[in-house]
């Protein structure tokens, strides 16, 4: 491997083949192999900076950046917490809202941040509990300023619209500097069960990365499938970064189960990548299909389910039966295919071709 050299400002490694300057897997080399133990704190690494909030090694800064402005002049900010380690190694990205009524993300930012100091981590953490401004304020899905979804806008455009300007802050100010990404969502207010989302045609140059990360994301189910074109979670693996969907359920206001669930992926994360110390809780056996297919109804009516949300389901199982406003039975509803039971409406009524639930298909398992 070669002899290290450390000096106040500088650290360098004489090799066979002369010097060069020491890495962080040169330090993990020499303290594993018991040829040298190096405080990795001893190493100087960078600053962390997203427009112009700085922080340096060690420290954590809670600040705003300025994405835009409102009618009457107000800026519009958006949250940014930076973590810079006290040690040196890669970078973290994480979002949430970046659909306006989608909060389970934004508590699961709160308690992992509330876990993690500049002591003990190893690298930077950048995150932005609140993606998309307008549409959280409004309590709505899409930014009712240009009528767009944010997670169709990245990478962004400098002169586009009030949805297509943000993504192009946060993607190059933020999102271009991380090694790592999560974009936390969840069903809206639908019922969902909770999975991850790789978005990235398996062909993909990074699809394998993508994976991996979504299984030491540790939920149980993901879904392996291509996603629309703007998305995050393709538009960073485009530039070389590893990013991942998580679908925290559904529901209005929090969802304490599915919270929780964020929580320990997001932790399986930090601590699988050496973030963190810990042992990530990753399930030996996870489901992955690679599409939904939708359950539709011929009648209208008042639904009543037979199966629960993450059943298994067998081909012709009945799903539900529509029921006229006598409580008469019009319709039994089947399973079209077999696969698991992902999603659901909030109301328990449908009109003729109304949804009645979403199927994942085929299983397979990671």
């Amino acid at each position: 491997m070669g002899v290290p050299f450390l000096f106040p400002m500088l650290a360098i490694l004489l090799t066979a083949d002369g010097f060069r300057h020491l890495t962080a897997n040169d330090l993990t080399y020499f303290v594993d192999s018991g040829t040298i133990t190096v405080m990795r704190n001893k190493i100087r690494h960078s600053q962390l900076v997203v427009g112009q909030l700085v922080a340096e090694p060690g420290t954590r800064i809670d600040g705003h950046i300025k994405v835009g402005s409102m009618p009457d002049g107000t800026a519009v900010r958006l949250p940014i917490v930076l973590i810079n380690g006290r040690y040196p190694g890669k970078t973290f990205y994480i979002q949430a809202i970046s659909d306006g009524d989608e909060l389970n993300g934004i508590a699961v930012i709160h308690k992992v941040l509330s876990t993690i100091t500049p002591e003990q981590l190893y690298g930077k953490i950048i995150a932005v509990p609140l993606v998309n401004f307008h549409a959280f304020h409004t309590k709505q899905a899409l930014n009712p300023v240009d009528n767009r979804k944010m997670n169709r806008c990245f990478p962004g455009r400098r002169d586009g619209t009030s949805s297509e300007r943000t993504a192009y802050h946060l993607f190059r100010r933020a999102i271009q500097q991380a090694d790592y990404c999560l974009d936390l969502h969840q069903g809206g207010v639908h019922p969902m069960i909770d999975e991850v989302r790789v978005r990235v045609d398996e062909k993909h140059t990074l699809h394998g990365a993508c994976l991996e990360l979504a299984r030491v994301f540790g939920i149980g189910h993901i879904l392996n499938q291509q996603g629309p074109e703007g998305q995050l979670a393709q538009a960073a693996p485009e530039i070389g970064i590893p990013t991942i969907d998580p679908e925290l359920g559904g529901t209005h206001g929090w969802d304490t189960k599915s919270i929780e669930k964020g929580v320990r992926g997001v932790l399986n994360v930090l601590q699988y990548y050496k973030f963190i110390a810990g042992t990530p809780q990753i399930p030996d056996r996870q489901i992955v299909v690679k599409k939904f297919v939708p359950v539709l109804s011929n009648e209208g009516g008042f639904v009543y389910y037979k199966a629960e949300l993450y059943e298994q389901l067998a081909m012709y199982q009945p799903i539900a039966d529509i029921c006229d406003v006598f409580g008469n039975v019009r319709e039994s509803i089947r399973a079209p295919v077999d696969g698991v039971f992902w999603a659901k409406p909030i109301y328990p009524m449908v009109a003729s071709g109304g949804i009645v639930g979403k199927i994942g298909t085929p299983i397979e398992y990671l």
